[in-house]
C-alpha cells in the first residue's frame, strides 16, 4: 500500500540548533494519524515540511510514491493538501462564504468574471452552505453572517468544512481542540471523524492525549528532532505513550504499527 505522504531522512535547522534530525514520516490512505511529542521535539516542524511552509536542508518527501519539492504551502494546496491552523487562520469580519473561497474565489462567467472580475457571490454561498450542510454545521443563522459572530467551535467548525471541502491528498490539523470547551472539543472530534469516514486521510497534532487515543489508528510518537516510533493505541496505554514521549520508557524494538 503506497503511502499519501511519506518523509525520508528529513533534516531541518536553523543555524546550530537542528529541529529535525534525519527523520521519518508516513501517512497512510484512509487513516487518522496522531503526531505527539514533547514542547521543541520537532513534531510542527516536520509536518511544517510536509505542507511546504518550511523548505528542508536533506532528505526526501514523496506524495503518493513521487517525489515533490514545495516551496510554499500554497503550491501544497494546489496539490490538494488542506491545513487546519491551530489559530483558525479566518478572517473574522468576512463571511462564512468568503472565509471559505478565501484565495480561490469564483468569478461570474462570461464578460462580467474575465473582464470585469465580479465574483459569483451566489454560486459560493450555495457551495459554502452544501459542504457546512455535509458535516452537520448548518446550525448558524446564515451562511452570510461575520465569522466574528460565531461561538470557538462553531469557527473550527467552518476551519474544518472549508479543509475538507478542497483537500484531494489529506488534511492536517494542527491542535484543533487546543482552545475549545468540552462541548465544543466532542464536535471537532466527531467532525474528524467524519471527514475521515469520506476516505481524506488527517495528520493531527495534538497534545490532548484522550483526544488523541479516540480518534487515531495510528500514533507517531515524535522525540528529539526524529520519529521516535509508530504505536497502535489499541496495544498501548496513554501512560505508555507519554513514557515513550518523555524518554522515561524504551521505545518498541521495531515500529508497532
Amino acid at each position: 500500500m503506497t503511502p499519501v505522504v511519506s518523509a525520508k531522512g528529513i533534516v531541518k535547522r536553523y543555524g546550530h540548533v537542528t529541529a529535525i534530525d534525519r527523520s521519518d514520516f508516513e501517512l497512510r490512505p484512509g487513516e487518522i494519524l496522531a503526531v505527539i511529542g514533547d514542547n521543541g521535539a520537532g513534531k510542527s516542524s516536520i509536518v511544517k515540511a510536509i505542507c511546504g511552509a518550511t523548505v528542508p536542508d536533506e532528505g526526501e518527501i514523496l506524495i503518493e510514491g513521487k517525489p515533490v519539492k514545495f516551496s510554499s504551502p500554497i503550491e501544497a494546496r494546489d496539490m490538494g493538501i488542506e491545513i487546519v491552523y491551530q489559530n483558525l487562520a479566518l478572517s473574522p469580519a468576512l463571511s462564512i462564504a468568503d472565509n471559505m473561497f478565501t484565495g480561490r474565489e469564483l468569478r461570474k462567467p462570461g464578460f462580467l468574471g474575465k473582464v470585469l472580475r465580479m465574483l459569483d457571490k451566489p454560486a459560493m454561498e450555495k457551495f459554502a452552505r452544501e459542504k457546512l450542510t455535509e458535516l452537520g454545521l448548518m446550525t448558524v443563522q446564515s451562511i452570510k453572517q461575520p465569522v466574528e459572530t460565531l461561538s470557538g467551535g462553531q469557527r473550527q467548525g467552518v476551519a474544518v468544512a472549508r479543509a475538507a471541502a478542497f483537500a484531494t491528498k489529506f488534511i492536517i490539523m494542527d491542535e484543533p481542540t487546543a482552545a475549545l470547551g468540552v462541548k465544543e472539543s466532542r464536535k471537532v472530534l466527531e467532525l474528524i471523524k467524519d471527514v475521515r469516514a469520506r476516505g481524506i486521510p488527517i495528520i493531527l497534532i495534538s497534545h490532548n492525549m484522550p483526544h488523541v487515543f479516540e480518534v487515531a489508528d495510528r500514533i507517531h510518537i515524535h522525540r528529539l528532532g526524529k520519529r521516535l516510533c509508530t504505536i497502535d493505541p489499541k496495544d498501548y496505554t496513554m501512560s505508555d505513550a507519554v513514557a515513550f514521549m518523555t524518554g522515561a520508557k524504551e521505545p518498541p524494538a521495531r515500529d508497532a504499527a
